[in-house]
Formats: structure tokens, C-alpha cells, sequence
């Protein structure tokens, strides 16, 4: 299958499955202007599927794909191109990870596409050593908030996995100090994720910054606390 070839078969879809009043609804949870077709997750994971068991898709013209599919702006549009690159992961490589890069200056500006790529894509980058964590330093002072978001989101997964949290936490320490209400939602589910992990670790962590952070941090990472641990963690009057 050609670029041009993908791109007709995943605008044709959408057209064919165009729902206006979920456009409506999906515009509710997004500050952005939500510009889409009004598709459901299921009707794109379907299609993802359908497209990837088909065996005539290759990541190159995948990834020739994305930023043209970006440049429409349609939401379902790169929601497909974002999980179908996923699909091709194990062939992934340090360019691919320079391209993700690349994408935060003209697209990904909204939270569910950074979320796509925080849980699904560039985790696999971290756990197949294709980079290391210290390849995202760069992002923590991007200019880009939903660039800076993606960096706590993505090492959810890896701590999960190497079950220690420490070094992640203070990779994206800086990050409590963030303006940007969606990284403070990025950082409060991260260290929520590391709490469940090591308890006393996060609540140290917090601690420290449980005076001058954002309180929606702490409103996300003390989610799962007694309501009697909770209150070790509100601000000073």
C-alpha cells in the first residue's frame, strides 16, 4: 500500500462512519477545538486492526502518513495514524524516536494524542533500550506543554515494569514546578502510579513539595490514599 493509498483508506472510513453528535460530545473533553468525525475508539482500534492484519502496510509509509494526516487536524484521523505506528514497534528505531520529536511543533496539541504516545508508543523506545530516559531531557524543557506532559505519562509503564521509582521521579522532578495545568494531570497520575509501587518513596517526594507545587499534583497522586494519609499532604496555611 502507497501513502496515498493509506490516506484514502482512512479518510474514507472516517467519512463512512462520520457521527456529528459525538463530535458534540467529544468536544466536552477537550479545551482545544475538537475537529473530528465523531468516531468511536472502538471504530478506530477496529480499523487499526483491519489494517494491520492485511500485511500491506510497512512503517515507512506509515510514518510518510502521520504528519500529512496531522495537517487536517482531524482527531480520528491521527488517532489511527498514532496506533497504527504502534503496530510496527518492534521495529522501531533512534530515528523514529527524532521523528516523534519533531511532531510537537505542528501537531499533538491536545491530550488525548500525547496520551496515545505516552502509554502506547514511546514506552517501547524505553523498554527495548532503543533510547534511554535521559534521551527526554530535552522534552522537560520543551516549549511545548503537552511535549513536556508525555515525559511522566510515558514512565508510567517503565516503572511499572523495573518496579523502581526513585529514578524516574527525579528525572521529572522540574516538573513541580510546571505551569501547565495538563503537565501538573501528567505528573499527579505518574507519582499516583509510583505510589502504588513504593508508598513511602512518593509520600517523601511529596512531602517535600506539598507546600509550593500545584495542588492538582497532589490532587491526582493522593487519589488512592486513606483520607487520613491524604491529610498529611495539604498545603500550609
Amino acid at each position: 500500500m502507497t501513502t496515498k493509498e493509506l490516506l484514502q483508506e482512512i479518510r474514507t472510513y472516517c467519512m463512512a462512519n462520520a457521527n456529528a453528535e459525538r463530535v458534540l460530545i467529544s468536544q466536552r473533553f477537550f479545551k482545544e477545538e475538537f475537529v473530528g468525525y465523531g468516531l468511536t475508539a472502538p471504530q478506530v482500534y477496529s480499523k487499526v486492526k483491519e489494517m494491520l492484519k492485511s500485511g500491506d502496510l510497512s512503517l515507512q509509509v506509515v510514518l510518510e502518513a502521520i504528519p500529512i494526516l496531522m495537517e487536517s487536524r482531524k482527531f480520528e484521523e491521527i488517532s489511527i495514524g498514532l496506533v497504527l505506528m504502534d503496530g510496527f514497534w518492534k521495529q522501531f528505531t533512534p530515528e523514529n524516536f527524532q521523528v516523534v520529536s519533531g511532531w510537537f511543533s505542528f501537531s499533538i496539541n491536545n491530550w488525548a494524542h500525547a496520551d496515545t504516545l505516552g502509554m502506547l508508543i514511546l514506552p517501547k523506545f524505553i523498554d527495548k533500550k532503543i533510547i534511554e530516559m535521559k534521551d527526554f531531557d530535552p522534552w522537560l524543557k520543551s516549549p511545548f506543554k503537552f511535549m513536556r506532559r508525555c515525559v511522566p505519562v510515558t514512565l508510567i509503564k517503565h516503572i511499572k515494569k523495573t518496579r523502581q521509582v526513585m529514578p524516574s521521579i527525579l528525572f521529572v522532578e522540574r516538573l513541580m514546578a510546571d505551569p501547565e495545568r495538563e503537565v501538573h494531570q501528567g505528573m499527579g497520575w505518574f507519582l499516583r502510579e509510583a505510589w502504588k509501587i513504593s508508598p513511602a518513596d512518593v509520600e517523601q517526594f511529596l512531602e517535600k513539595y506539598k507546600d509550593t507545587a500545584p495542588r492538582l499534583i497532589f490532587q491526582y497522586a493522593c487519589e488512592k490514599m486513606t483520607p487520613e494519609n491524604k491529610l498529611r499532604f495539604r498545603k500550609a496555611k
